[in-house]
């Protein structure tokens, strides 16, 4: 197995956008990370727990497989 990016894309960048312009380390606080875990999943770094994943689109109000993709 391949050591590379995780498989999953997300849309975190353009929601945050669409969101008011929504900072990284706004929507960190929301949802109780950190604004460095933030940059690390937007640059597909970092694949979030599902617990975090979740509330990452409760903040959007979104279903999850509109922040999250897989890829596998």
């Amino acid at each position: 197995m391949s050591k590379g990016p995780p498989p999953i894309r997300n849309r975190i960048r353009e929601l945050r956008f669409h969101a008011g312009e929504m900072t990284q380390a706004q929507l960190a606080e929301r949802i109780g990370m950190t604004r460095q875990t933030i940059v690390a999943m937007e640059q597909g770094k970092y694949s979030p727990s599902l617990e975090a994943a979740f509330r990452i689109a409760a903040v959007f109000a979104v279903p999850l497989g509109e922040v999250f993709q897989w890829d596998g």
